[in-house]
């Protein structure tokens, strides 16, 4: 049986993945509108220290057995 914290750092890696995903499509088709700090991309920052915390949590957890 694993741990649940094995399970939250899959679905964070899923989710952050998304979060690069549609970042990169917004940096190569840029919306209409743009926000004051759309320049410094926070999507692919934030999607990638999503990424870098569930892939943490899934390293950490991957071997243990309750």
């Amino acid at each position: 049986m694993k741990p649940i914290w094995f399970f939250v750092g899959l679905i964070l890696i899923v989710m952050g993945g998304l979060i690069i995903i549609s970042g990169l499509y917004q940096l190569i088709n840029p919306p209409q509108y743009k926000t004051v700090l759309a320049s410094t991309h926070p999507d692919l920052w934030w999607g990638g220290i999503i990424v870098l915390f569930g892939g943490i949590m899934y390293l950490k957890n991957r071997k243990q057995e309750v």
